[in-house]
């Protein structure tokens, strides 16, 4: 028999939050297996699924179309709209982010005039609600559509299984022929195969916040909700032959694609001059300042290739925008560096958005760009977390917020929150879902064992313990809703809104895409990651501070050149508390058995004590191999050259990527796709993929045929440590923040210390590890006081006490160069307000004389609850505890208590010849 055509639309993905059930990826690929010709996804007011479909259709080779569902605010029908071009699709973006920008972050918000306003180059489909039809405002409702849409308007039909199928077809069937409007046959799906009808149910009752047996009629009466085949809806609509054919006619009315959303790149050229012609001279003048005496040879030629390769990819003006951002940043001495992928390229060195040389490693360029690979690049840089907001608001400022938005991040349920939510739906009581909860270790979980049940108290035996926990297992990896990226800008010529749907953000006039990392680079549209680090903010003020109390101005790229023996010193004794990456107790058992010596040591170090070299079996090999390295053989002349730098043992992806082209004869591309299965947190277990291909590449190959046994255990190293793995790219530009680090605590940890003190919160350290710590090294660190402090911790002259230096640091006696003490500052001090802190400072002059001195003239505001300004009793019993103790000490004490009871009239002046009637008597009798 004749195997009909149909085209399904209005599928509904995990992407309709708590609506659908499916994974986009598997959508696609159940309704190739079930023989659709063509597959349109429709979410709820969102486009954020279908670059997943997409990528998953262009793979499987199915025909897919990108669509959304339209949801009104005002009573309207669901409407399904797909873009017939290009044009019609930036034209859905506009529809679906004028909705998203009335409404609260999360919600969209659409009216029937907003599909008026650009419902040009859509087709349209007319989603009647279910049960009884309402034919005259149904048809108010085609007859206002029609008017402006056209041949371009459908009428959905969508069987319910209620019993009312065949009235409710023909009561649409009528009002269509009346009308001149096409039936349109659906299945509406809101999953793939009737097995997921349980999960819908499930997310059904977490979105509307019921246990499934309360939820009652918002469950779907049937499991009828899925994909099915063209044979299966020609004999639901066997009366209805043209709402199968017209599905086709719908279908082949849409000709756009995703893929024709290349990017339209800010052109970012200047004074009649092209962004390659303005690139090139950036780096020729770049490299002049990089290199005083002479550009190398070897230099020349790379960078030469590299910019051949960036204007045959045409992204000169991609590297122009991230060199503006860094211009910028230290135009206005903000502290910044790029890392990852962007540190093995020349150029990115020459321009000043990286402070590593490549050409002082074996790193590889095609890891971060290639000809063969059909993917933009990604250059994260990382500024002072303090004013990373300073880069953010030039960005908007000069790119307006109609071409920049961030990036999103799609936030997923884990084990945790999966197994709380349908413990939750099942009806279990709140113990039972901490301690389902409580008994996951990890994010990485990827599914619930039969002991995690019973910690949580739950019998195996029992059905619902049962469905809980596979239902939670189906449920991990599903989006739970779209938050905002830590700093992945999206900047176009065009209009962003007319490539991707924006959204409000949590900050006003800042707004999010829908796509994620993943989806961009899917499409190939460029992002630059704008990022925070908080060493970077310690780092610029230790800088700030060594100028101003030393008279020594110092950059990270000055300090990264003065290789010290000291500094090395210092790291093999494990001196590390509070330093960047080697703080870690881990990382302090390390160093003296690694003993880094020169700044390559420091690269394997950060890179080494990751969970990816200790689950691959790297850690004590190498080690081993570091204690004798003229005794290590390598396998082959042409490995030698890849593992020589880590003794024959790979600890980087650019060395998993080498070994692939060198010794099993891997191209670039395929090289780079092993990396991309090992990237960082990718979690899903690609690497195996290549097994066989690798094995059998180095076994067979004719230069040097390897044994089976090597390039098994090859590359189960590499299999061991891909889930983790470290970009050796990546580690050469964190060592080179480990290194400052260590510089400043080695001859001025005074600086050092004022620096974490005043960039807290961050590292492994409380501010008490890091005071004792300074004290060790011969540092005086002076308490909080209400006559010398600030805000920050300062450095005041004299205090440094160089034969108090612990007998354990006292290689150190020699070496620190500091000669200030450190004052704390009231950041310390829980509760305190910096702004009520300045005004306290402004206020002093030469000091205050006493507790109703202080009252009168800090210029505190009042508090709320007993009209005492708030900060006033903790500050206050910190600087009595240094001035005063015995009976000076309680008599103060029990006049603060008593300010506190009386004062509660109006505010006070600031000086006043007589004290108004509501200061304390203690006030009143001491004047």
């Amino acid at each position: 028999m004749h195997q009909p055509v149909f085209f399904e639309f209005g599928a509904r993905t995990n992407y309709s939050f708590l609506e659908g059930a499916a994974p986009a990826e598997e959508m696609v690929v159940y309704a190739r297996k079930i023989g659709l010709a063509g597959l349109g996804i429709a979410d709820r007011n969102t486009v954020a699924g279908v670059v997943r479909a997409h990528a998953k259709a262009r793979f499987e080779k199915t025909v897919f179309q990108p669509g959304s569902r339209l949801v009104f605010a005002d009573g309207t029908p669901d409407i399904l709209a797909y873009p017939q071009n290009r044009r019609g699709w930036g034209h859905l973006c506009r529809l679906l982010s004028t909705g998203n920008l009335r409404s609260k972050k999360g919600a969209c918000t659409l009216f029937l005039g907003d599909l008026f306003a650009w419902q040009d180059d859509l087709q349209l489909v007319v989603m009647p609600s279910p049960g009884s039809v309402d034919c005259k405002s149904l048809q108010t409702l085609l007859l206002k559509l029609k008017a402006v849409a056209g041949t371009r308007l459908y009428l959905g039909l969508v069987p319910r299984y209620d019993g009312c199928d065949r009235h409710h077809f023909a009561t649409l069937a009528q009002l269509a022929g009346k009308l001149g409007v096409r039936l349109l046959a659906t299945n509406d799906a809101l999953y793939h195969d009737p097995k997921y009808r349980p999960l819908a149910d499930v997310v059904t009752a977490i979105r509307e916040h019921l246990t499934i047996a309360n939820a009652g009629f918002r469950l779907q009466a049937n499991a009828e909700r899925h994909l099915k085949s063209p044979r299966e809806m020609a004999r639901i609509f066997h009366d209805y032959p043209d709402a199968i054919s017209n599905a086709g006619r719908f279908f082949r009315g849409l000709s756009f694609t995703l893929d024709e959303l290349k990017h339209q790149y800010p052109d970012e050229s200047e004074n009649g001059k092209s962004p390659a012609e303005m690139l090139k001279r950036l780096v020729q003048e770049g490299a002049a300042r990089r290199y005083p005496k002479g550009t190398p040879p070897k230099v020349q030629k790379q960078l030469a290739y590299e910019l051949e390769l960036i204007h045959f990819k045409k992204y000169e003006p991609y590297f122009l925008t991230v060199y503006k951002l860094v211009n910028f940043a230290r135009s206005r001495d903000i502290l910044c560096q790029g890392r990852g992928s962007a540190a093995n390229s020349s150029v990115c060195f020459c321009l000043g958005v990286t402070e590593v040389d490549p050409q002082h490693f074996t790193l590889l360029f095609d890891r971060f760009l290639s000809r063969d690979r059909d993917e933009p690049p990604d250059i994260d840089v990382d500024f002072e977390h303090e004013r990373r907001q300073e880069v953010i608001e030039y960005i908007y400022a000069t790119y307006t917020k109609e071409h920049a938005g961030i990036a999103a991040a799609v936030i997923s349920y884990r084990a945790r929150s999966a197994g709380r939510e349908v413990a939750k739906v099942f009806g279990l009581s709140e113990d039972v879902q901490s301690g389902l909860s409580s008994s996951i270790w990890g994010w990485w979980t990827t599914s619930f064992s039969e002991e995690q049940a019973k910690a949580a108290g739950l019998d195996m035996a029992d059905p619902v313990t049962q469905r809980v926990l596979t239902y939670a297992g189906l449920l991990m990896g599903a989006p739970r809703h779209l938050s905002q990226h830590v700093g992945g800008f999206v900047i176009t010529r065009d209009r962003l809104d007319e490539v991707v749907p924006i959204m409000n953000t949590a900050k006003e006039d800042r707004y999010m895409i829908e796509w994620d990392k993943d989806d961009l680079d899917t499409l190939n549209i460029l992002k630059i990651d704008v990022l925070a680090l908080g060493m970077l903010t310690c780092l610029a003020r230790a800088f700030r501070l060594l100028k101003s109390h030393y008279h020594k101005p110092k950059t990270l790229a000055a300090i990264y050149e003065d290789q010290q023996p000291a500094v090395y010193d210092m790291i093999c004794r494990a001196d590390t508390l509070g330093v960047f990456q080697i703080e870690s107790r881990a990382q302090m058992s390390m160093l003296p058995r690694l003993r880094p010596r020169v700044f390559y040591d420091l690269v394997i170090e950060v890179a080494i004590v990751r969970p990816g070299p200790i689950q691959g079996d790297m850690v004590h090999p190498y080690l081993k191999r570091r204690q004798n390295p003229d005794a290590v053989e390598y396998p082959s002349e042409e490995l030698k050259e890849v593992l020589e730098r880590t003794l024959g043992v790979p600890l980087f992806q650019e060395q998993a990527m080498q070994i692939a082209i060198t010794a099993a004869g891997f191209s670039p591309a395929e090289a780079d796709k092993l990396r991309r299965a090992m990237a960082t947190f990718r979690r899903t277990g690609e690497v195996s993929n290549f097994r066989d291909r690798m094995i059998e590449g180095m076994v067979n190959n004719p230069r040097h045929r390897y044994e089976r046994e090597f390039a098994e255990r090859c590359f189960s190293q590499i299999e061991g440590f891909g889930e983790y793995g470290f970009p050796e790219s990546h580690a050469a530009s964190f060592a080179s923040l480990v290194y400052a680090s260590c510089w400043f605590k080695t001859y001025y940890p005074d600086v050092f210390c004022a620096a974490m003190l005043n960039s807290q919160p961050m590292g492994f350290y409380p501010p008490a590890q890091l005071v004792r710590d300074a004290r060790e090294h011969g540092v005086s660190v002076l308490a909080v006081d209400i006559n010398h402090s600030t805000w920050d911790a300062a450095l005041e002259d004299g205090g440094f006490d160089r034969a108090g230096i612990e007998p354990r640091h006292r290689e150190m006696r020699d070496v620190i160069l500091s000669k200030k003490s450190v004052r704390l500052g009231f950041n310390l001090v829980k509760g305190l307000n910096e702004d009520d802190m300045e005004n306290l400072v402004k206020h002093r002059e030469r000091g205050y004389r006493s507790v109703r001195d202080l009252w009168l003239r800090s210029g505190l505001a009042r508090g709320r609850s007993n009209g005492w300004p708030t900060p006033m009793p903790s500050v206050l019993l910190g600087w009595i505890g240094v001035r005063h103790s015995g009976p000076l000490r309680r008599w103060t004490t029990k006049a603060l208590r008593k300010a506190c009871l009386y004062s509660s009239g109006p505010a006070m002046p600031t000086f006043s010849a007589n004290p108004p009637s509501t200061c304390p008597p203690c006030c009143r009798a001491s004047r």
